[in-house]
Formats: structure tokens, sequence, C-alpha cells
């Protein structure tokens, strides 16, 4: 009798067990919101913020009254560059008392072609941190990857300031942040995929998505190589492209799609099609001229890389005109 109980218990737990948790047990999940209430449900290792997301997080309850409480404390003495980033730091003290690991902050995307004042922006950044009683290993500083980026983060590194570098769309950008020793990159599915769909392309499955096997090419490089960079999915459009992924160092998912992985069941039979060491492709570092030249030849990197510049800037300028209101 008591074993029947047991295996009933078993059978119990296996059918409430989601999608979520079966892909943490491959891969680092990382909350991609500025929302304390939905990190708190869903207990993401890491979370990581920007612009666009910070702004739709002070428009809920709990980031209103965190705005309010930075712009009470700032008063009239911080320019509007100063403001925001007291916000953006605000919120990554609170994010750290709910989640374990580490909160990404980015810098502003306005630097994102200047080397000396990105490190002065992220050191900045680092000592607020210090300033407020947060471990800066706690901390990574968000940097756009381009070629002044990737330089900037170098230096970051050497200096012990860790980094993500975000907006990141081809191999040539991946292989100049793992020759730069950056903590890790932040590789953009779902946006490599929107270019490709408004191309014509089209595709059966997951495994086939463009945004899903530009991951994959750059891990499996990575991994036959040695390569130290962690790398953490971004830009996901639905549950497929993530489980595609399980496996990767790190992924980091919407409230959206964290809250569909949480109510669809787990498939016990998954087996992660991620796995290390089955390439042969061998990539070097670049030069400069020859990283400008590979990202030029790229229409979807570079226009991707661009665009997502523009879109973090808008958004930046839409919080400094909402605090100074």
């Amino acid at each position: 009798m008591a074993c029947s109980i047991d295996l009933n218990d078993q059978t119990a737990m296996s059918q409430t067990r989601s999608a979520l948790d079966l892909l943490k047990q491959f891969t680092t999940v990382v909350a991609d919101t500025g929302r304390f209430d939905l990190m708190a449900q869903y207990q993401p290792q890491d979370a990581t913020t920007n612009p666009s997301l910070i702004l739709k997080a002070v428009g809920t309850p709990g980031g209103e009254s965190l705005m309010k409480a930075v712009l009470k404390q700032a008063g009239t003495a911080h320019p509007s560059e100063q403001r925001v980033l007291d916000l953006l730091v605000a919120f990554g003290c609170e994010i750290l008392r709910i989640i374990p690991g580490r909160v990404s902050t980015e810098v502003d995307a306005r630097l994102s072609f200047d080397t000396e004042a990105t490190i002065r922006q992220a050191m900045a950044i680092v000592q607020a941190y210090v300033r407020a009683g947060v471990d800066p290993k706690r901390v990574l500083i968000k940097i756009a990857s381009t070629w002044e980026g990737i330089a900037a983060a170098k230096q970051l590194e050497r200096e012990g300031v860790a980094c993500n570098l975000t907006l990141l769309f081809s191999m040539a950008q991946a292989m100049a942040c793992a020759d730069a020793g950056v903590t890790l990159i932040s590789p953009f599915v779902g946006r490599i995929s929107d270019w490709a769909k408004a191309k014509g392309q089209t595709w059966d499955s997951a495994d086939q998505d463009p945004g899903v096997q530009s991951v994959q090419r750059i891990f499996q490089v990575y991994k036959s190589q040695g390569i130290q960079t962690q790398i953490m999915g971004a830009s996901f459009r639905n549950m497929a492209q993530v489980m595609a992924l399980a496996g990767c160092d790190l992924l980091t998912v919407s409230p959206e799609l964290l809250t569909e992985l949480a109510a669809q069941p787990a498939a016990e039979d998954f087996v992660p099609a991620l796995v290390a060491g089955q390439t042969t492709e061998r990539a070097s570092p670049l030069t400069e001229s020859a990283f400008r030249f590979d990202l030029n030849q790229d229409a979807m990197a570079s226009e991707k890389l661009a665009e997502g510049i523009r879109l973090f800037y808008a958004d930046g300028e839409k919080l400094k005109g909402l605090l100074a209101s």
C-alpha cells in the first residue's frame, strides 16, 4: 500500500511539472523585465533591464512609487541624465533584493560609439551601486556590441567590471566580444527572426528559425574553442524558440513567455538540442577593419544593430522626459 501511494505521488508531481521547470534543468533562466512582482513569482536567477523595460515598469505600482522616491531624493540638483542613471540603479537595487544572482544595467545608447564615455558612465553606475551597498560582482554593465562598445568592455573587464554585450546579431560581434574577454553576450533571437520574415523567409520548426540558428552557431563555436564568455539568448518571440535553445548558458525571457512556460506541462522525454562539440567551424578574433567590413556585409546585423540603438535611445529620452515632468 505504501508503495502504491509513493508511485501516485510521483505521478502527480510529474504531471504538475511545467516547461519552465524543465528549462531550468538545462539553462539559467533570466527575467527580461523590470517588474518586481513577476520576478518574485517566477524566481529567476538573474535579471536584465534596458530603458524600454524600465519605461514599462514605471507604469506599474511598484515602479511608480520607486520613481517618485528617486525624484524626491534627487530634487532639482540632478540633471536629467543623472536622474535616469539614479532610476536605473534604484531599479537594479530593488531587483537584487528579489533575485539571488546578477542584474544588468545599461549604458546610455547615445554613448554606443564613444569608448571613453562608455567607460566613464559604466564606472559611475558601478560606483552608484557600491554607494547603495551592492556588491559590484552582482552587477553587469550592459553595452551595445559596436566596435567602440566592445573596446570599452575590454578595458572595463580588465578593471574587474563585468559586462553584458547586447544588441548582438552576428558571429563577427560574438568573436570580437570573445577576444575582448567579456563576461556575457546577448544575441537577439527574435529580432533576427523578424528580419528574416520581413524578407519573405519561412520555416517549419524552431530549429530552422534563423534567430535560433544564429545562437546555435555561436554556442558551438564558443564551446569548441573553449571560449569562456557566457551566451545568453535574448529577444524571444515564442516558447518554441526558447525551448530550442535549452542548454544555452543563460536565456533571458519576457514575463509573457515565462507565464506560458509555467502553464505548459513539461515534456518528460525532452532532450535539449543544444549540445557542445557539434561543429568543426573555427572563428578567429577580428581586427577593427575586418570587424567593420564583416558587419557591413551582414545586412541583417548592421540594420538591426542600428535600429536597436535608435530604439533604446528613444526610450531613454522618454524616461528623461518623464522624470523631468
